[in-house]
Parts: structure tokens; C-alpha cells; sequence
């Protein structure tokens, strides 16, 4: 532990640090899907896989509700500080939206958020993947940490951060006022510590060896406990 001349403990010497870049994403194509940047020609695509009259679940714990004019929430979203990001399945079906959001180059932190997964994205391999490019881009790029927030009664995205090796860090009370509900906010982050064993435990997890007839041969959540 570093001391003060005072005799107080401080953090880590962190050299030769710069703020980092905006953490803007190219166009990736995993073994299972595909993250690219958002643009408003993708939002005839979208309507029919995430804002269908039959999707208004997946807008719950969202800041908005189902939007009738896809166009219009596209060009909102890229009207942000964010980058936003198109998640293509491995047919190549654009099937989900997700930010990198609060961007803090100052200090290296970002935050996945705003997520939006359509049915057929959701659960799958091309999900999973997604998640994991998107944390590959940040550590490569050197930010310090990825956090994830959700509403503390999202029992599925608490569950999916777990799974994908974010550490739980606790829950804000009475964080926000959304759709004129308070919401709690569970955080979760992984840092540039975590990373090297969590990347080791998705490459291995998304290995097409690790499925057999479609089945999973070992868990995600097994392989990041045994790194």
C-alpha cells in the first residue's frame, strides 16, 4: 500500500495516463453476430424486430415507451453525446440497439445502457457476443472501466450482467424518476483488472467448440469462475 508523508493510504500510481479516445465503433463482425454504428436507414429494419405492437415488454424498464415512429427514436438517440450501436443476428437481421453512453474520457469509464433486444436476439449467442465486442472496443481503446446500470427490478439485465462478468457495486435508493415511477438503480461494472479473465471466459464460451448440436458444453458463468 503507497502512503502519504502523512501516513495516509492512496491509490495505485496510475503512468503516464491521457484521456482516452471517444469510443466511436467500427463495423465488427463476430463468429455470431454483427455491432455496427447506428444510422437512420436502419430504422425501417428495426420497427418490425423491436417496436412491434407485440414488443411494448421490451420498452418496460426504458426511459420511453414503444416508439410508433422508429424514425423519430433513431434520430433522437443519434442526436446524443452517445455512439450508438446496431446489433445484426447471424442471418445478418438488425435486431437490437445498445449505447455507449456517459462517456467519461477523462477518466476512462464508459457505460453500456439503453439496450433494446428483440426476441429473436435475445438468449442466443449473437447477444452474448454482442456484449462482448462491445467490451473488447472499450479495454482495447484503454478505458479503465465499463459499467452497466439497470432499474434494481430488471430481474433479466441484473441477471445478463452477472452472467457476462460484471461485479455487482450496489444499489442507488430512489436513484431516478422514470415514467413517473421511482427506480432504484442496481450498478455493476467490470474494470481493466477484471477484463484479461473475463475475455478469456467469453473467447472461450463463444469458441464454436463449445457447442455441440447447438447445445452448450460448458457455461459462461462456470468459465469465468474458474479463471
Amino acid at each position: 500500500m503507497r502512503l502519504t508523508p502523512f501516513a495516509q493510504p492512496i491509490g495505485p500510481a496510475v503512468e503516464g495516463w491521457a484521456s482516452q479516445p471517444r469510443p466511436d465503433l467500427p463495423v465488427t463482425t463476430g463468429r455470431w453476430c454483427t455491432v455496427e454504428p447506428l444510422a437512420p436507414e436502419h430504422a425501417d429494419e428495426l420497427a418490425s424486430e423491436v417496436a412491434g405492437p407485440d414488443h411494448d415488454a421490451l420498452w418496460t424498464y426504458l426511459p420511453v415507451e414503444r416508439p410508433d415512429d422508429v424514425g423519430a427514436y433513431v434520430a433522437g438517440r443519434l442526436a446524443g453525446e452517445t455512439v450508438e450501436v446496431l446489433v445484426r443476428d447471424g442471418d445478418g437481421v438488425a435486431c437490437g440497439l445498445v449505447s455507449l453512453m456517459r462517456i467519461d474520457r477523462t477518466h476512462g469509464v464508459v457505460e453500456i445502457g439503453n439496450v433494446v433486444l428483440g426476441p429473436r436476439l435475445q438468449r442466443t449467442t449473437a447477444a452474448t457476443e454482442a456484449m462482448s465486442l462491445l467490451a473488447r472496443h472499450v479495454f482495447d481503446l484503454g478505458y479503465r472501466r465499463l459499467e452497466w446500470k439497470c432499474d434494481s427490478l430488471n430481474a433479466p439485465s441484473r441477471r445478463a450482467a452477472g452472467r457476462l462478468g460484471f461485479a455487482y457495486e450496489g444499489t442507488f435508493r430512489r436513484h431516478v424518476v422514470t415514467k413517473g415511477r421511482s427506480r432504484d438503480t442496481a450498478w455493476f461494472a467490470m474494470t481493466v483488472d477484471d477484463w484479461p479473465r473475463v475475455r478469456a471466459a467469453h473467447d472461450a464460451w463463444l469458441d464454436p467448440a463449445n457447442f455441440v448440436g447447438g447445445v452448450q458444453q460448458r457455461r459462461l458463468a462456470d468459465l469465468l469462475a474458474a479463471g
